[in-house]
């Protein structure tokens, strides 16, 4: 098993914990995180880019000169393609959907290996609980100091404490979810990931 130091919000060491290793201590697969990555933002795009096509653009109705004996071109519309303004050939339609399919197993792997990296780059942080009697902001800059998460912070919560989230609402790169929230990119995307022992307990429960 791991240990690692659990802190309070004043940045004090209050004790050990362990992890468990077929979670925090695999071997990261990069092949399974790149996948899931590429999902997850794929299925962000809405897939509204729209083209006109030749019947769409405006104008063209009228054949540009007659078929014969101009020497030039034979053309029927100053819409066509190969025209200025004119409609465009296979461009993106709104009919494309971006979203990509990944098995559970390797779903389960990718969220794993990113785990597992955090506490080989030492980027993970564990509190015994994050808690505050009323949003401020103050509070929680504090509480970041006082565990050098100073750059792109992401705090996991069991449950979501609301004054917690509005306090690092108005903090750039900070972010509050909770486990079950818990993904890959966010994960990635974060210098510093800190987690309550709560929201460690519900993780390993999911996915040991």
């Amino acid at each position: 098993m791991l240990k690692v130091a659990v802190y309070n919000q004043e940045g004090t060491k209050v004790k050990d914990t362990e992890l468990n290793e077929s979670v925090f201590g695999i071997e990261p697969n990069n092949q399974a995180i790149f996948d899931m990555v590429l999902l997850q933002r794929a299925s962000w795009r809405q897939g509204t880019h729209k083209v006109k096509n030749r019947t769409e653009v405006k104008g063209g109705g009228k054949k540009p000169w007659r078929q014969k004996g101009t020497g030039r071109a034979r053309q029927g519309s100053i819409r066509a393609p190969q025209w200025r303004g004119g409609g465009v050939v296979f461009g993106p339609t709104p009919d494309r959907n971006y979203k990509l399919k990944m098995n559970r197993k390797v779903r389960r792997l990718a969220l794993k290996s990113a785990l597992s990296q955090k506490v080989i780059d030492s980027e993970l942080t564990v509190l015994d609980t994050i808690a505050f009697d009323a949003p401020k902001t103050k509070a929680m800059v504090k509480v970041l100091e006082s565990l050098e998460a100073n750059r792109k912070t992401l705090i996991v919560m069991d449950e979501v404490n609301e004054n917690v989230a509005l306090s690092a609402r108005n903090i750039p790169g900070v972010k509050v979810i909770d486990s079950k929230g818990l993904n890959v990119y966010d994960i990635l995307d974060s210098t510093k990931l800190v987690m309550t022992e709560g929201a460690i307990k519900a993780v390993e429960e999911v996915l040991a």
